[in-house]
């Protein structure tokens, strides 16, 4: 028999579309009055009249959707665009190698810098897929200095994921979340910082005590059977080294700065009290900044027109799916929303709720985000799909719609640290060499503990908003 393959999240989009469609026809369509900013008003749900979609809003949907949530879209090509120049420039590359090159001796430091610098990369771009890049610059260093390769796939794979948990600005999750909650990007901020240094402190503590004994004594390792198998094989990877020049050093000073001014952009000073002019920044100002930052960066760094170009189509190309995605995730909404049949669910959500108190409401969708980010391991997929829903029964609840973001960002985090359904996930083992089970036994005590220090967090965050 054929092994069962877990389909791509456009198939299971697809397929909740085609439900959603049906659903038009037999839930009951309702409606609430709402208030000026957009809020449902409790109690005020109300049955209305309504025909069921056409089974030919399967194909329609999700083009309106992307119509929708053009903007949102649009800002992921150009964050995709403004990374494909900074790789033309190899400035991360050689970033991340001087920082190797520098630590020769000292190998063991190598665990907290390299795990605070794809941490930083996950917070602010969502460092991913640029991630497997890395593994052949850094799996043979570490295997060289006496650990092993799961040491290695551990310092990348559990030090961006660590930053991704903690998103501050990540424009894949924690942007689309905000955007189609309808909540500035900068709201629980505060908290998300929190998140971020405790899941890298823990992260980092975890991955250095088992380098230790491995270190100590090699035949500890989860992979110790594979030693002289690994050692052999990464020994050939060594490559040569890269060095830092100075358009490295500008490009990477260009980069940095983008995130800083999308960081104070988007912050709402006003909200938290502090006496700084807040820009109000939102998707449009965003996606301008990025393409500009990308030209700016791209001349300052000596590219010629067409290399400039040609880097940044390529770039926003590799995120042309994500932009497709967000486009069928909405078209959900879009059935949903003509059909009426939003405010039902609502309803339905309303009456559940009552009673539950605002910490049990972000409990519950807390642990409800774990299974659907592995059913849809794409961020911005789910995003798009549960935020229409999910923050409106915040309000109900009375829990602020940026804890809400916080708890999904944390879930889903959390789970594509292990999915098998993640690409990053099963290409970051396939490179290391580490078998899937192994990185199970290797992360499951790390994932209980960051699991009840989330859920701890998001608690305190609901007697704190």
């Amino acid at each position: 028999m054929r092994k069962f393959k877990m389909p791509t999240a456009f198939t299971i989009l697809f397929a909740i579309i085609l439900v959603m469609t049906i659903l038009t026809w037999v839930v009951p369509s309702g409606s609430y009055e709402y208030t000026a900013d957009g809020q449902p008003i409790a109690g005020s749900y109300h049955r209305v009249d309504n025909q069921g979609q056409p089974i030919t809003a399967v194909l329609t949907a999700p083009l309106e959707g992307l119509y929708e949530a053009i903007d949102i879209a649009a800002f992921i090509l150009m964050v995709g665009g403004f990374l494909g120049v900074v790789a033309k420039t190899g400035a991360l590359d050689a970033g991340i190698a001087n920082i190797i090159r520098k630590l020769k001796g000292r190998e063991k430091l190598l665990i907290p810098i390299l795990m605070g610098a794809f941490a930083l990369g996950g917070t602010t771009f969502g460092m991913a897929e640029e991630t497997i890049a890395f593994y052949p610059l850094v799996l043979p260093i570490m295997v060289a200095a006496g650990y092993d390769a799961l040491t290695g796939v551990a310092v990348i794979l559990l030090g961006a994921g660590a930053g991704v948990i903690g998103s501050t600005v990540n424009p894949f999750a924690t942007g689309i979340a905000a955007g189609f909650a309808g909540v500035s990007l900068g709201q629980g901020i505060g908290l998300r910082l929190v998140i971020l240094f405790i899941m890298l402190a823990l992260s980092i503590w975890f991955v250095m005590s088992y380098a230790q004994r491995v270190w100590n004594e090699p035949g500890k390792s989860l992979v110790a059977d594979m030693r002289t198998e690994n050692s052999a094989h990464f020994s050939a990877l060594r490559q040569e080294e890269i060095h830092m020049t100075g358009i490295h050093k500008l490009a990477l000073a260009l980069f940095a700065l983008t995130f800083l001014v999308m960081i104070y952009a988007v912050i709402p000073f006003q909200d938290m009290g502090l006496p700084l002019p807040a820009l109000g920044w939102w998707f449009p100002e965003l996606s301008a900044l990025f393409l500009g930052a990308s030209i700016l960066l791209g001349l300052c760094c000596g590219l010629a027109e067409g290399e400039i170009v040609n880097s940044f189509v390529s770039g926003a190309a590799e995120l042309l799916s994500v932009a497709f995605i967000i486009g069928v995730s909405r078209g959900i909404t879009v059935i949903m929303s003509r059909g009426q049949i939003t405010d039902t669910i609502l309803n339905l959500g309303e009456r559940a709720l009552t009673g539950a108190g605002s910490a049990g409401f972000l409990a519950l969708t807390y642990l409800l985000f774990l299974p659907l980010s592995f059913l849809i391991p794409s961020t911005s997929g789910l995003a798009a799909l549960s935020m229409p829903i999910m923050a409106p029964l915040a309000d109900f609840a009375g829990v602020g719609r940026a804890l809400v973001i916080t708890a999904f960002q944390s879930a889903s985090g959390l789970v594509n640290l292990i999915t098998p359904t993640s690409a990053v996930v099963m290409g970051a083992l396939a490179l290391g060499r580490v078998p899937f089970d192994r990185w199970l036994r290797f992360t499951w005590k790390l994932l209980l503990l960051l699991f009840a220090v989330l859920l701890a967090l998001l608690m305190a965050g609901t007697l704190l908003q």
